[in-house]
């Protein structure tokens, strides 16, 4: 059981260490293109839309009716909801928090509060992610650790992982452009991650000693995935899109075809 959350540390410290290349892109690019950054968030939008279903809540389906409990159907739509509500709360208190700020200055800066919940809100949707990678790795008690069962758990970590570098880039690259320095970019970059390791190691927990809740955690990460995609990370992509109508869609695609493919060839 130890085993298991410290390799659930191990992999989220993987994905964090993603998380932390991807911020390291500001140091080669000053001001990003608006199609690139358009097709970085857009490819982490799809990674993110595509691991909800193949990664968290398809599992969540079958281990809901391998269970003698409460139906599948109100399992996942019960974690799912739970999971889209938490995230719709931090951020309604994270808005909140930033307008009773705003409202001691004459004019606020709104740029600089727009960055500021980019930042927030990815650093917030980690939290599921690493519970996800942990989940993943606890639910390994169950019966013998096979290679197929280690390659599902480490599947669900490498995709968390591929998307977590646009979405590192996607922190540092417009603080960048806002005029902040490569170092404080890169770091603030990078701090976006760092919460999914010890999200990590408390799924891994929680599902070693309460197998009831993986269900529960998979589809509650699930929730909170989809609901970052589509209020924060869609629209962020698609802010140019008279100019550049394909290039946020086309990463939407190829990061919903990319994840596909890995959980459904490797998993």
């Amino acid at each position: 059981m130890n085993n298991l959350v410290l390799m659930a540390f191990a992999a989220t410290l993987g994905t964090w260490f993603v998380t932390t290349l991807g911020a390291a892109t500001v140091i080669f690019f000053k001001s990003p293109a608006p199609k690139s950054l358009n097709l970085m968030l857009g490819f982490a939008s799809g990674v993110m839309i595509a691991a909800s279903f193949w990664s968290l809540l398809q599992p969540a389906v079958e281990r809901a009716e391998a269970s003698a409990g409460l139906p599948a159907y109100f399992v996942t739509t019960v974690g799912f909801l739970l999971g889209a509500i938490f995230m719709w709360a931090s951020d309604k208190a994270v808005n909140f928090a930033s307008g009773r700020a705003n409202n001691s200055q004459a004019r606020p800066n709104e740029k600089l509060n727009q960055i500021i919940m980019l930042i927030l809100s990815i650093t917030l949707h980690n939290i599921p992610e690493g519970l996800a990678v942990g989940v993943a790795f606890g639910a390994l008690q169950n019966g013998e650790i096979t290679p197929e069962k280690l390659m599902g758990a480490v599947t669900i970590a490498v995709g968390i992982g591929l998307q977590n570098f646009p979405e590192g880039a996607a922190v540092s690259l417009p603080l960048r452009r806002a005029g902040y320095s490569r170092k404080r970019c890169f770091l603030l970059g990078q701090a976006s991650g760092m919460v999914e390791p010890a999200a990590g190691v408390v799924g891994a927990m929680l599902v070693v000693y309460m197998e009831a809740v993986l269900p529960y955690a998979l589809s509650f990460a699930a929730g909170a995935m989809i609901l970052v995609a589509v209020h924060e990370l869609i629209p962020e992509c698609q802010r140019n899109q008279n100019t550049e109508p394909y290039s946020a869609t086309m990463g939407i695609v190829s990061g919903f075809a990319l994840m596909m493919l890995m959980d459904v060839m490797l998993g």
